[in-house]
């Protein structure tokens, strides 16, 4: 009996593959492996005997074709590939994650390990589709690790039913988890050609029934305040205090440019970590704009703060670096039109409304499909990702696994229409 993908999911979950900014070494943590050793044994057992995990931790394994000689797609059918993170966010907790799988009766959800963490029904409009109907939490204490736990455990669950089920006629299909994509690494040692997919789909998306095709550009800005420190009784005229310059940058941050007063296809610059004392701090920014040329501006607008703030502080030193991160996907994915319509195919075929969204983010699919390989994403039935309030529909994984299975077969269908 095969295992479901709920199964799989908890047990993937209580693992901790938290991932770290600014770590030297890659994976950016080693606890990545534990779970990344355990999916190459896991994909031997349901059958995938090429399953390898490299140095860096990429795991790579292959469904094969399953056509009968003579099928007219024999040799037609492009290779495909799916992928998913192991690595969850460093904005909460990764460790000791303790899934609590309840039947939602409707209302709020006040988790059972801090009453003050509670998932709000007029904050989770999907929660109302859920009624009746199986969710998962954490406790209130960690993240859940949906992001993007549940897009292994959907990609698992799929390649074990297609293994298992050869009326079910597919073409090869590759299997790729990375880590590190939530620090914006998860694709820098990725060997595309080794690889060998035409094309690719990443399960770490959210809604059922969303597909993305388009992602922010984005960029990260770093800016470093070089202040002096002297003991505070005989300061005067003397210290040189890098909170109180940075705090004269941040309040000049556009509020209408937050993440917290935009939505859809409007940008953002979003000051998310802090570091400092008297004589150093640092601020980490992230600038995101569906058009790339929007980063440019952003750019622009930070040095006119910074052009601002300086004469203010005119003894301390501000630095401004900036670092491209990735590119919208939606050129990339339009070079080749059936990527995109196997997948929306797909999606109908699962019992769906899909519907294209933009992601307010990215995936390893942004920097897949800049490289070469068009990457979009698929949705894994998940909210509320990167903290405490973050939870999962067991339908919703349901369905992407379904959407999985229709996508072999549509790639097969579409190779000799």
């Amino acid at each position: 009996m095969q295992e479901a993908a709920l199964d799989r999911f908890i047990r993937y979950a209580k693992i901790d593959t938290q991932s770290q900014d600014d770590s030297t070494t890659y994976p950016s943590t080693t606890k990545q492996f534990d779970l990344l050793h355990m999916l190459v044994q896991e994909l031997k057992e349901i059958g995938v005997q090429d399953a390898t995990i490299d140095q860096y931790g990429y795991v790579m394994g292959t469904v094969p074709a399953n056509l009968p000689a003579g099928h007219p797609a024999t040799g037609k059918v492009p290779t495909i590939g799916l992928i998913a993170h192991v690595d969850t966010s460093p904005s909460a907790s990764g460790a000791g994650v303790k899934p609590q799988v309840i039947t939602y009766a409707g209302g709020d959800i006040v988790l059972p390990a801090d009453s003050r963490v509670i998932i709000r029904a007029d904050e989770n409009p999907e929660l109302a589709k859920n009624i009746g109907k199986r969710i998962v939490t954490a406790d209130g204490t960690t993240l859940l690790g949906a992001d993007d736990k549940a897009g292994l455990a959907i990609i698992m669950t799929a390649a074990s039913r297609l293994i298992a089920s050869p009326h079910i006629l597919h073409g090869p299909i590759r299997i790729g988890f990375t880590p590190d994509e939530e620090v914006g690494n998860g694709t820098q040692y990725f060997d595309i050609k080794k690889f060998g997919a035409a094309a690719a789909y990443t399960l770490d998306g959210d809604t059922v029934g969303e597909l993305n095709k388009e992602t922010f550009s984005a960029n990260s800005a770093v800016i470093t305040v070089h202040g002096r420190n002297i003991h505070p009784g005989s300061a005067k005229d003397i210290m040189v205090n890098s909170l109180r310059t940075m705090a004269d940058i941040i309040v000049r941050l556009p509020r209408s440019m937050a993440p917290e007063t935009t939505e859809g296809y409007e940008p953002y610059i979003h000051p998310h970590q802090m570091q400092g004392e008297e004589a150093l701090t640092v601020l980490r920014l992230l600038l995101r704009d569906f058009q790339t040329e929007g980063l440019r501006v952003q750019e622009e607008i930070l040095r006119r703060i910074i052009a601002e703030v300086q004469p203010l502080h005119p003894k301390a030193r501000i630095e401004l670096e900036i670092k491209e991160s990735y590119r919208n996907m939606r050129d990339g994915l339009e070079r080749d039109p059936r990527v995109l319509e196997c997948l929306w195919d797909a999606t109908r075929r699962a019992g769906l409304e899909p519907s294209w969204v933009p992601i307010r983010g990215g995936t390893d699919g942004s920097r897949l499909t800049e490289s070469g390989l068009p990457t979009p994403n698929i949705f894994t039935g998940g909210h509320n990702y990167h903290g405490p309030t973050e939870w999962l529909s067991v339908d919703g994984m349901d369905k992407a696994i379904e959407t999985v299975i229709q996508l072999a077969q549509v790639w097969t269908e579409k190779s000799v229409a």
